[in-house]
């Protein structure tokens, strides 16, 4: 088995240190990589000998990022919506009918390669990690199909049966049935479809939404997919004050994902439950609803676990890039640049309940991103520019300035 020397690292940032120095950075280090794995990380003086060499020349490297929440799946666009919130049309949701029908009309060609133009595009700016769910079939066989895609090319995958409640569900003229109906579809034949291909089951969890759904439907949701062996996400508390979080603490969910709107006893709930359900802010939401950010800080400071991640999808947020997040995450939610990447990186591992991603130390994946750039405060520094990419090993130009992913 082969090794590879990483060297000329200027800055190292491992996030594998203890509470008191969570990002562990290291200057002037190197790493060795052997067998896709993290072998020696220290001093680049101290560096052990490996079979290939790859020169950083003095720039910062982190672990690449990991993307815990995207709506990757689909096809179809929906610019003009976005042109329309920017206008002071509010968001509830509904918008989502609109990629349901352009995605259930692609052939299953046609959103494996849009799915892998996206990750394709991700990567390229630092990230290695991707969760991926589905959401824009809405029928048994669009969903199974959407999962069946996506486990193609991550091993994250989420059932989101119960993104809304399509049309032909919704009630009025033409529905096949009503929502409850619709409930016992997702907790029933589309879960035993889809779970094959799952690693989580996901549900909308808003009553501001008509759309969406409420306490008592989120939990049917969630505990059918938990008794089925699904591990469990939440898309909670997004468009106003609701049940999402507290639902999430109280079935051990891994993650609940906005938070943009929080009570006290949301707070308190989410820091009493850090060790295992994560609070993920995802501001290119915000940025691209107009909606109020999440104080991150204050989440922190509470003691909450809090990761960060795109929520790349057509309709809020259509944005693939984990640095401009991080950018966002600093300007508008109070955290400084080493806990946005931390964020970014460890915290969005955890909310995905891996030791072996989102950190560089003995054993943990040798997934890099590089920096042009000699620290991790670029990101939010040059806010905007691409400077981070993955760099995969073997691939020589990875480290050249001017060359691609």
């Amino acid at each position: 088995m082969s090794s590879t020397l990483v060297t000329g690292i200027g800055e190292l940032v491992t996030c594998a240190g203890d509470p008191a120095d969570p990002l562990g950075v290291i200057h002037d280090a190197a790493l060795v990589e052997e067998g896709g794995e993290v072998a020696w990380v220290g001093p680049a003086s101290q560096a052990p000998a490996a079979d290939e060499r790859v020169d950083v020349e003095g720039r910062a490297v982190l672990p690449g990022f990991v993307d815990s929440h995207s709506h990757l799946v689909f096809a179809g666009d929906r610019a003009a919506e976005f042109a329309a919130r920017m206008a002071g049309e509010p968001y509830d949701g509904g918008g989502i009918g609109v990629s349901v029908a352009a995605t259930r009309a692609a052939s299953d060609d046609e959103l494996r390669s849009l799915l892998a133009a996206r990750l394709t595009e991700m990567r390229a700016q630092g990230t290695t990690t991707v969760e991926v769910k589905s959401g824009y079939g809405l029928t048994v066989e669009d969903e199974a199909r959407a999962l069946r895609i996506a486990r193609e090319l991550t091993d994250e995958v989420t059932f989101l049966g119960a993104h809304v409640v399509p049309s032909e569900y919704a009630g009025g003229p033409g529905s096949c049935g009503d929502r409850a109906a619709y409930v016992s579809l997702v907790t029933g034949p589309m879960l035993e479809a889809c779970a094959p291909h799952a690693r989580w089951v996901d549900v909308f969890c808003e009553p501001h939404s008509a759309h969406a759904f409420t306490q008592e439907e989120a939990r049917a949701v969630l505990t059918a997919g938990r008794d089925a062996g699904l591990l469990l996400r939440v898309h909670g508390n997004q468009l106003g004050h609701g049940p999402g979080v507290q639902l999430a603490v109280e079935l051990g969910a891994a993650s609940v994902d906005h938070c943009t709107y929080l009570s006290d006893a949301d707070v308190d709930a989410l820091a009493g439950a850090a060790d295992t359900t994560v609070a993920t802010l995802l501001p290119g939401v915000e940025f691209s609803t107009r909606s109020p950010y999440p104080d991150a800080a204050k989440l922190l400071a509470a003691g909450v676990s809090v990761a960060l991640a795109t929520d790349c999808n057509p309709g809020t947020c259509y944005s693939s890039s984990m640095p401009f997040v991080i950018a966002l995450a600093v300007r508008e939610m109070g955290l400084t640049p080493g806990q946005a990447v931390h964020a970014a990186t460890a915290g969005s591992a955890k909310s995905l309940r891996r030791e072996d991603i989102g950190r560089l130390a003995v054993g943990s994946r040798a997934d890099l991103c590089v920096l042009d750039a000699p620290s991790h405060l670029h990101l939010s520094y040059r806010a905007g520019v691409p400077i981070a990419r993955s760099l995969r090993l073997g691939e020589r130009g990875a480290t050249s300035p001017d060359s691609g992913p």
